[in-house]
C-alpha cells in the first residue's frame, strides 16, 4: 500500500480543561502475528503536536506527615479466613444467584477488642491461573480449604498496622461462581458486591453452596481501598465508576480505563484475538464448562473489524468519572506497550473534570509494579495513603505533589499539578524533504500541495523508523526540527492530523514523536520491561510459614540509546469520517484524520532534534489491514 501523507500537527501538549506482555492484560503468553504483504501510502503531511516549553522541574520532598499505623498486631495470629459474596446475578446460568470467593486476613486482637478496621481489596482475575507480582504469587489454602498464603506484601505489611486485606476471586475465576466477561457488569459487578458486603448491603456466606451467613459488621469500617496492576486495577477503575458508597480510594496501576483502546486503536487492531481470548485464559474449569454463551457474546460483540459496539460503550469507564467518589492514585509506565499509556491521559482528564482527588506516578517502565522499579518510596507512600484515605489521617499526603515523573533511571521530579499550569499548546508544522533526508519540522507551513510518501512495510516497527530517522527510507515518512537551542519539555497529550491517499481499500496509520539524540533509559524492551531481577531479598512486613515478606530486589535495567519513542498513536483510516465504524477507502482518495498520540512527560534535552514520523503497521503494536 502506497500512501500519499498531507501531516498537520494540531495537538495539544497540554493540561486539561479544567484543572499482558504485549499480548495479554497482567499475565498470559504473548500471540503470534503474520506480517501482511506491503502496500504503499501517498500521505499529505501536515502534523499538530502540542508541546511544553518549560525547563525540567526539580525534585521536591514533601514533609513526612504526622501520623502514622504502626505495626502494633500479630500478623502471625490475625484472622484467615474465607466467604462468598452474593453478587446477584447469574451470569452461568445454573439457576442460582454466583458467589465469589473473598479471602481474607485481619487483626485478630482488633476484632476481640471490638475495634473495627478498614479493608485494602485487590479483585482480580489471576490468583488460580498466573499469579502476582514479579514472582507470580497465586493464593495458597490448607488441607481444610482455609486462606494460607496471600500474594504480595500487602497482607504482610497492612494486617500488622490496623488493615484487613482481601482477595477477591473475580466471577468465574478461582474459587467463584459466574463468568469472565473482560470488563464488563460481571467483572466490574463482582467485585462491587464485596465493596456492598464490606458495608453492610450485601450477602455472604462461609461456604459456595451454603447458607450459613457471615458479615463484616463486627469487624470492617466498611472503608474500602481498590488496589491493583492491569486488570486488577483495571476492575478497580470500573468499581469506582459506578460510584459505590464506602470506595474511599483506589490505586489503579498499569490500568485500562476503555476495554475498546485495550484492543483496537482509533479502528485499528493492536492484538490479533478478542476478549474471548482473554476469558478462555483465566476461566476456571466450572466456568469453562458453563459459560459459552458468554464467550460468544464477547465474539459477536467484538467484531475485528475495530467498530466500536455496545459491547465496548459497557467496557468504557470514563464517561462515568462524574460518578467516582473515591481519590485515585495512578501509576503507570511511559513505555507500557501491554496497557498503552493512552489509558491514563482519557481517565485522568475525566477525574479532572469531576473533582477528584488524584496523585501520578509516570515511570519509564513497561507494565511494571513500583513495588518492583521504587520499592523504598513505594511502600512508604502508599502507606501514608491509605492512613489518610481508610483511616482519616491528616498526614498531609493529600497537600504533597500531583505527580512524580521518571526523568531518567531512578531519577524522579514532582509537580504541584499534572500536567503543569504552565502548559502551553504549540502547533509544528512538517515540511517534506528538500533531499535524501528527512523533512523538517518547525512553526512555519509547507507550501501548499507539499506531500510526502511511504509504503507500507509490516515487518517493520517504530524502532527501525527511529533509528534510520535521518534516511530517505520508503517504509516512513519523517520530519525533523533543527537542535534544540534549549531543553524543551512536553507534558500532556499531542494529536497528529494526516490528509492521506491511500493506494488501496484500507489503510493504517502510525504516528511516533521521538527524541533525537543519546540518553540512557530504562530497556523497556527487555524481558523485565526495564527492570532486573536480583537474587537479594528484602522484607516488607510481617511473615509466617506459609506467607513471606521477603521479596527479590531490583535495579533498574538500562541501555543506552541514539533516540527515545516519546510518545505514539495509531488508526484505521477507514474511521476518518465516524470513529464508531470503519468503511472502505477509495484508493487515490484523499481523506483527513487526526490521531491521538499517548499522554507523555518527557524532556528533550538542548542539542536533541524532536521528529515525527509517520508510517504504516507498526509491527507488534498494531496488526497490518487485511488488503
Amino acid at each position: 500500500m502506497r500512501l500519499h501523507v498531507h501531516v498537520k500537527a494540531s495537538g495539544s501538549w497540554s493540561r486539561p480543561d479544567r484543572s499482558p506482555g504485549r499480548g495479554r492484560v497482567g499475565g498470559g503468553p504473548g500471540r503470534a502475528r503474520t506480517p501482511a504483504a506491503g502496500r504503499t501510502l501517498a500521505l499529505a503531511a501536515a502534523a499538530a503536536l502540542v508541546s511544553v516549553l518549560l525547563p525540567a522541574a526539580g525534585a521536591a520532598a514533601a514533609p513526612a506527615g504526622p501520623r502514622v499505623s504502626q505495626p502494633v498486631y500479630d500478623y502471625a495470629a490475625a484472622v484467615r479466613e474465607s466467604v462468598w459474596v452474593d453478587t446477584g446475578l447469574d451470569g452461568d446460568r445454573d439457576g442460582r444467584a454466583d458467589r465469589v470467593a473473598v479471602d481474607i486476613v485481619r487483626p485478630r486482637e482488633a476484632a476481640a477488642a471490638g475495634r473495627k478496621v478498614p479493608v485494602i481489596m485487590d479483585a482480580s482475575p489471576y490468583y488460580a491461573c498466573c499469579g502476582r507480582g514479579n514472582e507470580s504469587q497465586r493464593k495458597t489454602y490448607d488441607a481444610h480449604g482455609a486462606p494460607v498464603g496471600f500474594p504480595l506484601h500487602y497482607d504482610n505489611y497492612f494486617v500488622p498496622r490496623g488493615y484487613a486485606f482481601a482477595a477477591v476471586d473475580l466471577a468465574g475465576t478461582s474459587r467463584s461462581d459466574g463468568c469472565v466477561d473482560v470488563g464488563g457488569r460481571s467483572d466490574v459487578l463482582s467485585a462491587k458486591a464485596v465493596v456492598d458486603w464490606l458495608n453492610g448491603r450485601a450477602r455472604g456466606y462461609t461456604t459456595r453452596t451454603g447458607s450459613t451467613p457471615a458479615r463484616a459488621a463486627g469487624w470492617s469500617t466498611g472503608a474500602t481501598g481498590m488496589i491493583g496492576k492491569s486488570w486488577d486495577g483495571t476492575v478497580a477503575n470500573g468499581v469506582a465508576a459506578t460510584g459505590v458508597r464506602g470506595l474511599k480510594t483506589i490505586v489503579p496501576i498499569g490500568a485500562i480505563s476503555s476495554w475498546y483502546d485495550y484492543y483496537f486503536s482509533q479502528g485499528a487492531p493492536l492484538y490479533d484475538s478478542g476478549p474471548e481470548w482473554l476469558s478462555d485464559y483465566v476461566n476456571s474449569p466450572a466456568a469453562r464448562a458453563r459459560c459459552g454463551h458468554v464467550q460468544q457474546a464477547l465474539v459477536d460483540g467484538a467484531p475485528r473489524s475495530g467498530d466500536r459496539t455496545p459491547l465496548w460503550d459497557e467496557r468504557d469507564y470514563v464517561p462515568d468519572a462524574r460518578k467516582v467518589r473515591a481519590s485515585v492514585f495512578a501509576v503507570h509506565g511511559q513505555q507500557d506497550l501491554n496497557v498503552r499509556a493512552n489509558h491514563l491521559g482519557p481517565w485522568w482528564n475525566a477525574l479532572a473534570e469531576a473533582g477528584v482527588e488524584r496523585k501520578l506516578w509516570l515511570s519509564q517502565t513497561g507494565h511494571v509494579d513500583p513495588f518492583d522499579f521504587r520499592r523504598a518510596d513505594w511502600v512508604p507512600t502508599l502507606h501514608r495513603w491509605f492512613d489518610h484515605y481508610l483511616l482519616g489521617y491528616d498526614n498531609g499526603v493529600d497537600r504533597e505533589p500531583m505527580a512524580d515523573v521518571e526523568r531518567s533511571p531512578g531519577r524522579w521530579t514532582t509537580d504541584r499539578v499534572w500536567p503543569p499550569r504552565t502548559t502551553a499548546a504549540t502547533t509544528l508544522r512538517p515540511r517534506p524533504a528538500g533531499g535524501q533526508g528527512p523533512g523538517g519540522l518547525g512553526l512555519l507551513p509547507a507550501r501548499p500541495g507539499a506531500t510526502a510518501a511511504f509504503t507500507d512495510a509490516p515487518a517493520l516497527d517504530e524502532t527501525d523508523w527511529a533509528a534510520r530517522a535521518d534516511a530517505a527510507t520508503p517504509e516512513k515518512a519523517a520530519f525533523t526540527t533543527r537542535p534544540l537551542s534549549r531543553d524543551l519539555r512536553l507534558a500532556g497529550a499531542g494529536s497528529v492530523t494526516v490528509t492521506a491517499a491511500p493506494s488501496t481499500t484500507s489503510a493504517h496509520l502510525s504516528a511516533v514523536l521521538v527524541d533525537l539524540g543519546p540518553a540512557t533509559i530504562r530497556d523497556y524492551a527487555s524481558a523485565g520491561e526495564g527492570i532486573t531481577t536480583l537474587a537479594a531479598r528484602t522484607c516488607w512486613g510481617a511473615s509466617t510459614p506459609g506467607d513471606s515478606a521477603c521479596y527479590r530486589e531490583t535495579a533498574p535495567k538500562t541501555a543506552d540509546v541514539g533516540y527515545t519513542v516519546v510518545s505514539r498513536g495509531w488508526a484505521d483510516l477507514g474511521t476518518w469520517a465516524d470513529p464508531r465504524e470503519g468503511r472502505p477507502l477509495t484508493p487515490g482518495k484523499a481523506r483527513t484524520i487526526t490521531i491521538d498520540l499517548a499522554h507523555a512527560d518527557h524532556v528533550v534535552p538542548a542539542g536533541h532534534r524532536l521528529a515525527l514520523i509517520v508510517a504504516g503497521t507498526d509491527r507488534g503494536l498494531i496488526d497490518p489491514p487485511d488488503t
